[in-house]
């Protein structure tokens, strides 16, 4: 088997493995499947690129997630992506634990944070990194992680009580 082969096969074998949880991911940064999907492909494609160097020190995945949180970024500059997705609702990943209707509000709160506040939720919460791990991973400080959190925290906790409230 050639070097680029063996390179081949270890990527395809990293995604095949991490597929369903980076996509996972990236629709909790960018709160809408279809942009997740797109988010997904960039990261991918730009890991490939940096796969020899990444896979020999073991930083494939932190790498990922750098690259789909600002893909997500670049994407929301765009003037032509400020438009919003037609079927709100529709597309709420299952996530055992919780009931139906309390994962739907919960998932149609974090999508309404600002998005430095969903990504802060998203790395710090859902995916259980420290906050200097969070911290590095969007390069911002690690105040900023911690106040981010406890404004995203805050607003959620409102938004929540209100819907179990009314």
């Amino acid at each position: 088997m050639s070097a680029r082969e063996e390179r081949d096969a270890a990527f395809t074998a990293f995604v095949e493995a991490h597929q369903v949880r980076l996509r996972r991911i990236a629709y909790a940064v960018c709160g809408d499947w279809n942009r997740a999907e797109d988010v997904l492909q960039t990261a991918l494609a730009r890991l490939y690129a940096s796969w020899p160097r990444l896979h020999a020190g073991g930083t494939e995945m932190a790498y990922v997630r750098r690259i789909i949180v600002n893909a997500d970024l670049d994407d929301r500059r765009r003037p032509w992506r400020r438009e919003r997705p037609g079927l709100d609702g529709h597309d709420a990943p299952t996530r055992p634990g919780m009931p139906p209707d309390e994962r739907t509000d919960l998932l149609a709160a974090v999508r309404a944070l600002p998005p430095m506040q969903r990504r802060v939720v998203v790395l710090r919460h859902w995916l259980g990194l420290s906050v200097a791990e969070t911290a590095q991973e969007l390069r911002i400080a690690e105040g900023t992680v911690k106040s981010q959190s406890s404004r995203a925290l805050a607003t959620l906790r409102e938004e929540i009580g209100r819907k179990s409230v009314g």
